[in-house]
């Protein structure tokens, strides 16, 4: 009821500390005006109850309100109306680069690798409600998974549908990851215009050049961020498939093209980042929606009603209904 009630001058309310010497001033007071007589029986005479003289004590409590309010509108009571209008500049076109080869199966993240990285991507996308955001996955060879669009859902449920289905050519085409993703913003209208590009591995496949491609990606000013995915040394990677279709695991070397990621990025004026467990790859997405902010501009329009007008006027009212009754009904009192 009062959460949007405020007091422009709340600095009048130590005016209530007087309030308590008026009250005691009034007990002194009485007490030293009432005369006192002394009698040994009071057999002949009548006692009769006046019930005026008990109220008289009325008027000083009609004038204590008064004074109440009269502080309360001094203090200026007033309610505020908040109204908020949000302007967001035109934002950012982002086309994610997913790895979905067969070593984005290994477990060095947990679960694994292709899965850490959906959670946290899947994170960073609802993150970003002011972006148009595309997905390009790549293996041997690549393909766009989903055009940028401002529709998370549509970005969330294709995410949610990555998985290694050996439909792509086994093998890591690096470049011709990047050059999918360059393809698909080139034509973008986007103040600014990201690639988040992520791989385990080294480019082993594709007939494009990760060069060539960091080279277009220049020309059409799209910034690369590159992430190497995996831990340092030795991780439980599948090794062959048994007869059944399931993976055989087995120990073997991380091998990430840290130099390229690092051309790449460096080339693009972006960042190379490596993520060798889940919390660092948490950090890096973090790190890079930092980077990446969509400019919104905030309008905050204030509507004030003063309020002080009514308590003035019932103050107004009591001082009057006390000057009636002191002059009228209790006279003879006073």
């Amino acid at each position: 009821m009062f959460e949007n009630f405020t007091f422009e001058n709340p600095q009048f309310f130590w005016l209530f500390l007087l309030l308590p010497l008026a009250i005691t001033w009034f007990i002194w007071k009485r007490n030293t005006q009432q005369a006192e007589l002394k009698m040994s029986s009071l057999q002949g005479f009548k006692v009769s109850g006046n019930w005026l003289a008990k109220l008289k004590p009325l008027l000083f409590i009609l004038r204590i309100l008064a004074m109440s309010l009269i502080i309360t509108a001094l203090a200026r009571p007033r309610t505020v109306d908040v109204s908020t209008k949000t302007k967001t500049t035109k934002g950012i076109d982002i086309i994610m680069a997913i790895d979905v080869s067969a070593s984005m199966l290994a477990k060095d993240l947990r679960p694994n690798r292709l899965e850490a990285l959906k959670e946290v991507a899947a994170e960073f996308v609802k993150g970003r409600p002011s972006d148009r955001i595309g997905l390009v996955v790549y293996a041997g060879e690549s393909f766009t998974k989903t055009p940028i669009t401002s529709d998370k859902s549509i970005v969330l449920s294709s995410m949610k549908d990555i998985k290694y289905d050996n439909v792509l050519e086994n093998g890591t085409a690096i470049g011709m990851g990047l050059a999918t993703a360059v393809n698909r913003l080139k034509e973008s209208k986007a103040k600014s215009k990201v690639i988040i590009l992520l791989t385990d591995g080294s480019n082993n496949a594709g007939f494009i050049d990760p060069k060539i491609a960091s080279e277009l990606a220049v020309e059409y000013g799209i910034k690369t961020y590159t992430i190497g995915l995996g831990t340092n040394g030795m991780a439980l990677a599948p090794v062959a498939i048994l007869p059944n279709g399931s993976f055989q695991y087995g120990r073997v070397q991380v091998e990430i093209d840290e130099d390229l990621l690092k051309e790449i990025a460096k080339a693009t004026g972006g960042k190379y980042f490596r993520a060798t467990n889940n919390k660092k790859l948490e950090e890096i997405y973090q790190e890079i929606d930092k980077l990446e902010k969509t400019d919104i501009e905030e309008f905050k329009f204030y509507n004030y009603e003063e309020k002080f007008r009514s308590f003035v006027l019932l103050a107004g009212v009591l001082i009057f209904f006390e000057f009636l009754l002191r002059y009228t009904v209790f006279r003879s009192f006073i």
